[in-house]
């Protein structure tokens, strides 16, 4: 077997040295520390494939069917094919083999923590800002790729910078009050869509006069949500109008083409419900354009899932919701990166309309990079960082691989 023998004076000097001579994918067998560094035994993922190969079974033998002899007539009885037994020795050969595995992971996962603990003996300023990152709600994997691509000099403000860089937001010309046409807000239930509907209304007629707007629901399902939004027309003086499938939006939006701005209200769904597909088909058919909210309040896992699912051609954009309940807003920034969502306002309240503000990008990132309380029972601090880095970023990222691209 390809095994051999890496002798560094740190962990991860003697790691590359395996990944130059064998690959990414050598399998670790044992590590111990020696006089002047560590001592690591390593084999060949191709000798490992090798073990860890199932023999091939002999195919099972068919017993050719038996014919039975009755009285009164005969009957064909089929009888089931024989499968070899397995042998005691193949028994414990698996056995071994999923020690092995069992100990290159448990062994990998050593390697990648010790790693981790003499990159903070190096570099602590790194992991200063590694921690301020993971508390502001960052995902681990945009924060490994933050302080990997960092300068040795850098600091926060480096960091802010490289996140403005990475964030867009959307121009006065692209202001789709500015610029009219139809938008219709989707995303999950509770995310404050007839809210945040009312809120563009109302800046729209304050500034184009309430004529030139219209409002249209597609929510028929929840009681009363038709009705909310009539109210908010009434007291904006905005005509409100119920779809209920494409033709209906198509012969409705024929009639309000004199209209400067078009707002659809659009029912609450998971991410997974089965009539996303049908509300997608209906606004691709009518050309409308879509901006996906995002509930602020929500973790990582679930924005990212809502992103995913409601992300498409037709959407121009996202409004983050909620900022004024979320503890941190860095998740819902990571989101927008991830997904290469534009930013178009934010909304951190009920009040129609003043709680719709302009994208700030020194206030956004500001809110999102302040020091966070020590006591809270969630914060992270710097000694768990080896057991929750080791291992981040094996996996490729999603959202087309948004932290390797990250602009200086």
């Amino acid at each position: 077997m390809n095994v051999k023998k890496f002798v560094a004076t740190t962990s991860r000097e003697a790691l590359r040295l395996i990944r130059i001579e064998m690959g990414a994918d050598a399998v670790i067998l044992s590590n111990r520390m020696v006089d002047g560094g560590v001592e690591i035994v390593a084999l060949a993922s191709a000798e490992f494939a090798k073990l860890t190969h199932e023999p091939r079974q002999a195919a099972p033998v068919p017993v050719r069917a038996a014919v039975v002899k009755q009285e009164r007539a005969p009957v064909a009885v089929k009888a089931e094919p024989v499968t070899p037994p397995v042998s005691t020795m193949q028994l414990e050969q698996q056995g071994i083999l999923n020690e092995i595995k069992f100990m290159r992971n448990m062994m990998q996962e050593q390697m990648d923590c010790q790693s981790w603990s003499d990159r903070q003996q190096r570099d602590p300023q790194r992991t200063r800002i590694l921690r301020d990152l993971l508390n502001a709600g960052f995902s681990a994997s945009l924060s490994r790729q933050m302080i990997d691509k960092m300068p040795a000099a850098a600091n926060m403000e480096w960091v802010r910078k490289v996140l403005g860089n990475n964030l867009r937001i959307a121009t006065k010309q692209e202001d789709i009050i500015v610029r009219g046409g139809v938008v219709a807000l989707i995303g999950p239930t509770g995310v404050g869509k007839t809210t945040t509907t009312a809120k563009l209304a109302a800046r729209a007629v304050v500034r184009y006069g309430a004529d030139k707007v219209a409002l249209l629901t597609t929510d028929s399902y929840r009681i009363g949500a038709h009705e909310q939004l009539r109210i908010y027309g009434k007291i904006l003086g905005v005509a409100v109008h119920t779809v209920r499938d494409t033709e209906d939006l198509r012969l409705t939006l024929s009639g309000l083409k004199q209209k400067h701005l078009v707002l659809i209200d659009t029912i609450g769904m998971g991410q997974r419900d089965s009539r996303m597909a049908a509300q997608t088909e209906m606004f691709n058919a009518t050309g409308v354009q879509r901006l996906l909210l995002l509930n602020a309040t929500s973790s990582g896992d679930t924005l990212n899932d809502v992103a995913c699912m409601y992300n498409g051609a037709g959407v121009i954009g996202c409004i983050p919701t909620k900022l004024d309940e979320a503890v941190t807003v860095g998740t819902v920034l990571d989101v927008a990166m991830r997904h290469k969502l534009t930013l178009h306002y934010i909304a951190n309240g009920q009040r129609v309309p003043e709680d719709l503000h302009e994208v700030n990008m020194e206030y956004l990132l500001h809110r999102a990079l302040k020091q966070s309380t020590k006591t809270a029972p969630f914060t992270l601090h710097e000694l768990d960082f080896p057991a929750l880095m080791a291992g981040v970023g094996a996996a490729p990222l999603t959202g087309d691989e948004y932290a390797t691209r990250m602009r200086n």
